[in-house]
């Protein structure tokens, strides 16, 4: 399966696909669910290069492992478009972008003490990001929902969201309820249940709580402030953090202010918000930080450290999800985590709708850029830099 897709590249598409990945790591503003839903649009609407199938195989097993998943999604398109060369230029051309403004940012708030003003271009952009959500939830669910069943699990999935449960446990759970429908299915044929598929549904959740916990004891090493030191701290946070954006906030908070006291509250919320207002993958949050402990080579040494694990976990994994495939109920198992991943994506679109539609300007921006995108099938990149020179405009001083 992995050389039939591999085999079929034209000439030439290593530079397409990192142009493509570079353009999407310049626009792709909102987070991981507006990244998937504009990795949608580029590479299944736009480019053809993958199925929407293939594409959800994809998401669902990003969603699996720790690190940021629209990144691990971006590198999973390049191994299998390219191969293992394709694995690595796809990620770093989706991350450098970031990386190079969220470093200009953090030199301006050394050199001024501040941010530059982003309001105005964050109120343009946002009923986008909503509207390219949204269009791609609709045609992603079109391929997810494939039973009753699997539509239940989605629904089921989305309102556990508004409990505060860990990501990771609704992806988890709601994957286990399928794959044991399909097993128990199985039995009731006569099949019988093959060892890896047990092993898969007995194992998985343990071995990712254990993963995601593993971090607590590293509170104790004293570390010095130095350039190995912020390595090798990224590159724990980067091999355990599961979910949002929230969840890397509490791994910098005890690391860097509670347990190191390298940076403060006030530096550290600074440097969150620098990676929510900026393209590409919220991860380089720790570009701003590394910035801030110790100049360029600590943004660089900060930056390879949270995005390393990445790499690592989709080289290793990547190879596997084919053979999920074939496993009657480790593919189910994998379509129960598919569907609670767009319910996932559902409620951070509604939790984006409370915050983003606060008048009658952004209700129309946004109704007029879902029309444009389902109707028309304007690039989102147009849209985006519309929004963002709108905003910017309304928000000029008078």
């Amino acid at each position: 399966m992995m050389v039939n897709f591999m085999t079929s590249h034209k000439k030439g598409s290593m530079k397409e696909m990192a142009i493509s990945f570079l353009k999407l790591g310049i626009i792709a503003f909102g987070g991981p669910a507006a990244h998937i839903a504009m990795m949608e649009e580029e590479f299944i609407r736009h480019h053809r290069w993958l199925s929407r199938e293939k594409f959800l195989d994809l998401l669902g097993a990003a969603s699996l492992i720790p690190g940021p998943s629209s990144t691990e999604v971006a590198i999973y398109i390049g191994f299998i478009r390219a191969g293992w060369l394709g694995l690595v230029v796809a990620g770093i051309c989706f991350i450098i972008p970031a990386a190079i403004i969220v470093t200009t940012l953090a030199w301006l708030y050394v050199q001024f003490g501040s941010l530059p003003q982003t309001i105005g271009i964050l109120y343009g952009i946002k009923p986008v990001v909503l509207a390219v959500i949204l269009q791609a939830l609709w045609g992603l669910g079109r391929s997810a929902l494939k039973t009753k069943l699997l539509a239940i699990i989605c629904l089921a999935a989305f309102v556990v969201s508004f409990l505060s449960i860990n990501p990771l446990t609704i992806l988890i759970g709601m994957g286990s309820v399928v794959g044991l429908c399909k097993w128990i299915g199985q039995l009731r044929t006569g099949k019988r249940l093959s060892i890896s598929s047990l092993a898969l549904l007995l194992t998985v959740l343990p071995l990712a709580l254990l993963v995601q916990n593993a971090a607590a004891w590293t509170a104790q090493i004293p570390f010095s402030l130095d350039l190995p030191s912020i390595f090798l701290i990224f590159l724990k946070i980067g091999s355990v953090v599961f979910g949002s954006g929230y969840v890397l906030l509490a791994f910098l908070r005890s690391d860097f202010v509670v347990n190191l006291h390298w940076l403060n509250d006030s530096q550290l919320l600074d440097a969150v918000i620098v990676g929510q207002v900026t393209p590409g993958p919220v991860f380089t949050t720790a570009t701003f930080i590394g910035y801030l402990l110790s100049g360029l080579p600590g943004a660089f040494v900060a930056t390879v450290g949270i995005f390393l694990p990445a790499f690592l976990l989709v080289a290793i994994s990547g190879p596997l999800v084919p053979r999920i495939r074939q496993s009657l109920v480790a593919g189910a198992f994998l379509d129960g985590v598919i569907v609670a991943s767009l319910a996932l994506m559902a409620y951070v679109t509604y939790e984006l709708g409370r915050s983003t539609l606060i008048d009658i300007m952004t209700v129309t921006w946004a109704i007029v850029s879902w029309l444009l995108l389902i109707r028309f099938r304007v690039n989102s990149a147009w849209l985006v830099l519309t929004g963002a020179a709108i905003g910017f405009l309304m928000y000029l001083p008078k």
